[in-house]
Parts: C-alpha cells; structure tokens; sequence
C-alpha cells in the first residue's frame, strides 16, 4: 500500500518530485559527511525551478482542480492560524447541535476584530473523517447564520474561507432540511450589515460554497476552483460517464482565471510556484495584504451601502453573465 504522500504525487509533478528527493537526499549526505556537494545541490535546485515553471506556466483546467485537492494544501483553520489572533471558536446552531465541518469564530485581523467562519476538510483520515471532508451540514449552514448575525450586531467584519466539495448530500443532512439551511445561508449574508469578504482558498463547490462567499468581495487562489458542480458529478449528467471528468473541467470554466473575465470574483490571489502546499507561508502573507486593503476599503462604509453595494455586485453578475454567449449543445 502506497503512502499518503506517494499517493498525492499529482501525474504532472513525478519528475518534480524525483528531483525534489534527489535535493532532500543530498542535504542529508552533506550533514553526516565530510562531502562538498553545494554545486550538485545547485544545480538540481535550477533544474527544479525550471521544471516547476515548465508545468506550472500552462497548466490545464483538470490539474488545477487536482491543485485544489491536493490533501497538502493548506486548509481553513491553517489561514486561521496564521492570519487570525486571538481565535476564539464557537460551536453549534443553537437548534440541532454543532457541525465540525464548519469552522466558527471570532479574532483579531491585524489588530480589527472579526468574525470568521469557514468549511475544515482536515489533513489526514482521522482529522478529515472528523471534520466530514469539509462536506457541512444543515447545523452547519446554521451556525455560520448565527455568527453572521452576531457579527453584524457588534459591527465585525466577516471573513469566510471556502473549500469544500458541496454541502453534504447525506439522508440525514436532507431530513434536517439541507437545502432550506443553504438558502438561508446565502439570504443571511445579502442581509446583514458589515462587510463580508469571502476567499476560496481550495475547492468551491456548488451552493455549499456560494452559502457563506455571497460577499462583498470575493478572492480566490491562483489555483483554486469555484463551480456550481463538481467536474465528477457534471460528467456524470452530461455524458452519463465517469471517463469524461477533464472535459467537464474545460466546460465549466472553474479556473480562477475564467472567473474574473467573467467578473465572478474580485481578485485572484498569487500562489507561490508549485502551489501554496509548497509554500504556504508565502500564500499566507499575499492574503493578508488582500484582506487588509479591502477591510480598510469597506469598514467605515455606511451599515446601508455596505449591504446595498453587496446586492448591487450580484445583480450586475447576473446582467453580466446574460450578455456572455453560450456554447451550442453538442450531441
């Protein structure tokens, strides 16, 4: 049985990988012998670099959503950890009970208090079985309700982090009402008064992700995806076939590239080359500057225009999309 890091080697990256090992192998050669390989070192440093950006400059629609996925990548409560201080979690919707899947709190955003509110996929079987692989719940959809109003009663700007597949699409999830708790999610966030900015930081997965990212500003990673389904289920529908998932990528236009043509999103946020999983501090830090521009740029908006300029973005998404022509069905 292969390990959970031979298994998340992504097809275009083998040969980044060998070189990568080779790299790690020799900086352990150098600490226990008395061996001057600094110019072999270098040189498969180069060779790395220009590997990274030879598979990273045109990179197609299917592996930037393998990009996406990739279990490596950093996750909500990773940002949480290094942009929020003072995080403070609170669980549970008051009504059914709490969902581990959505993450819930407040903090401290470069010294502004905030609320936070984003969907936990988990780093290994036992975190990701815990947080249900980022699929939330109806309570879960509830309690990001909860803190919304909470937020917009202490005049708290909202920051959601969006990664999740969908919302879960279990029996019990639909006996509690999944569909109803996802509408009201996305009601909740035209109609509180603070500002909301949304990042998807990984997967954006149909109304699970569009129920806390109807913000006022919405960011995305350089190689995150954001779609109304998942490539898997949309070749599922349209060619009844699980062999035609990379087409369903070119179809749906998922890219965070197609999306700002599209106006979708506000801004794409730079991953460093290889992806933030390689370097997640650097991500870490392209966001924080985002996210303080637009805090700055929407705090002291009257409670009023901030949810006016809110609606006002969705319906000029709506115009926008109406004028973009569609693709012929094709038989």
């Amino acid at each position: 049985m292969l390990s959970e890091d031979e298994q998340t080697v992504l097809d275009f990256e083998k040969n980044i990988v060998e070189i990568e090992e080779k790299i790690k192998h020799l900086q352990v050669l150098t600490k226990d012998e008395d061996v001057d390989i600094t110019k072999e070192i270098k040189r498969l440093q180069s060779k790395l670099n220009r590997s990274l950006n030879q598979a990273y400059q045109n990179l197609t629609p299917w592996q930037k959503a393998q990009i996406a996925r990739h279990p490596n990548r950093p996750h909500c409560l990773d940002y949480i950890k290094a942009l929020i201080t003072d995080f403070v979690p609170l669980s549970g919707d008051r009504l059914f009970g709490d969902d581990e899947a959505m993450i819930a709190g407040i903090g401290l955003f470069d010294g502004v208090s905030v609320a936070v509110i984003g969907q936990e996929k988990g780093h290994d079987l036992e975190t990701r079985m815990k947080h249900n692989f980022g699929m939330a719940k109806p309570e879960g959809y509830r309690k990001a309700q909860r803190l919304m109003d909470m937020a917009s009663r202490l005049k708290m700007p909202v920051l959601a982090f969006v990664d999740t597949a969908g919302a879960y699409p279990g029996v019990d999830a639909e006996a509690r009402g999944q569909a109803e708790a996802i509408a009201s999610s996305i009601e909740k966030c035209f109609q509180i008064k603070t500002p909301l900015i949304a990042t998807i930081i990984g997967e954006g997965g149909s109304g699970g992700a569009i129920a806390i990212a109807t913000a006022n500003v919405v960011l995305m990673l350089e190689h995150a995806i954001y779609s109304v389904i998942s490539p898997e289920g949309c070749a599922s529908i349209l060619w009844r076939s699980g062999d035609k998932t990379k087409e369903a990528t070119e179809v749906l236009k998922l890219t965070a590239q197609d999306l700002k043509n599209f106006d979708v999103i506000d801004e794409i946020i730079p991953e460093p080359l290889g992806g933030a999983h390689r370097k997640p501090e650097v991500v870490f830090e392209n966001l924080r500057k985002a996210l303080r521009r637009y805090i700055n740029q929407t705090i002291n908006l009257d409670a009023d225009e901030i949810k006016r300029r809110r609606t006002e973005k969705f319906l000029d998404m709506t115009r926008h999309l109406k004028q973009i022509p569609q693709t012929p069905n094709k038989k």
